[in-house]
């Protein structure tokens, strides 16, 4: 006796775009969640080319994220189901080495993760500093203008910063990146400078700040900076950013190949002082003359 295996019959697309989001945002089965969007058209039914455009949509509302792997729970889906799409977690890794490097340098230490086309707060420290600095954990900045939002969008697709930031970037100040195509050479010159990102009055006149990615293996999960004034020899502190940076990596995704190079996590010294000079002279200059012009945009 033979069995034949009837292929599923394909279901009636639900008329509502409502329904037809709510049928997507279904399709995942928890925080982790991981689709394509071949995945999606099969779970609901749905035509590829229709389920494409409303997934499109859903990440520009933060209700998914596209990441490399495929799609997942944005924060605002997570935000719904009693997550903090991970910030907890984040913060929890991250503070001991923020606690470092503010207490090391004196500087304004941040934690922020990218959201949309701006920067969130999730963390700040400071000393006399702080309150110059205008900024406060739960707000926002725009990405483009910040150091922590540039050092984020490096490790993105251009095609994935380019849907983040849309068709136009704004200019908040004299200095600040007017041009996707501008943006998009500074991002090349983070990546080159070991991630580092940098910027000297793009969102505040008289306020800089030098910055480094978190990452995991799917991408930019948050960002540290140390902030100053105009005239801070960032370049001095700058090693100390990259080094908190891949430390909490570390911790948070133990063993990972993008979290930077393997082995034990140091724990952190807060009464070390800060060196004179962390790399030498000769790496800085090669590292902040990328551009031809030795100057961080």
């Amino acid at each position: 006796m033979t069995e034949t295996t009837a292929a599923p019959a394909r279901r009636d697309a639900p008329p509502s775009m409502i329904e037809r989001m709510t049928l997507i945002l279904d399709a995942f089965n928890g925080p982790s969640a991981r689709l394509t969007l071949e995945d999606v058209a099969r779970r609901t039914g749905l035509p590829r080319s229709t389920a494409h455009r409303i997934l499109d949509q859903l990440v520009r509302q933060r209700w998914l994220a596209h990441h490399t792997f495929g799609y997942g729970l944005g924060q605002r889906a997570l935000g719904l189901g009693g997550q903090d799409g991970g910030h907890g977690k984040i913060r929890e890794a991250a503070a001991p080495y923020l606690h470092e490097l503010q207490v090391t340098t004196g500087l304004v230490a941040h934690l922020a993760v990218l959201d949309g086309a701006e920067v969130f707060y999730l963390d700040k420290l400071g000393g006399r500093l702080a309150s110059s600095v205008p900024s406060r954990v739960g707000g926002r900045a725009p990405a483009h203008s910040t150091a922590l939002g540039k050092a984020m969008l490096a490790w993105l697709e251009p095609e994935q910063v380019d849907a983040l930031l849309g068709t136009g970037i704004t200019r908040l100040t004299s200095r600040t990146i007017g041009e996707l195509g501008t943006l998009h050479q500074e991002l090349h010159r983070v990546r080159q400078r070991r991630g580092l990102a940098f910027e000297r009055g793009e969102s505040f006149p008289g306020i800089a700040c030098v910055a480094a990615a978190i990452r995991g293996a799917e991408g930019p999960v948050a960002g540290l900076s140390l902030v100053g004034d105009i005239h801070t020899p960032l370049e001095n502190v700058a090693p100390l950013v990259v080094t908190a940076a891949r430390e909490t990596a570390q911790v948070l995704f133990p063993g990972s190949a993008a979290a930077g190079r393997g082995g034990r996590t140091r724990r952190p010294h807060a009464d070390r002082p800060v060196p004179e000079h962390t790399w030498s002279t000769a790496t800085m200059n090669r590292l902040l003359a990328v551009d031809g012009r030795g100057d961080w945009m």
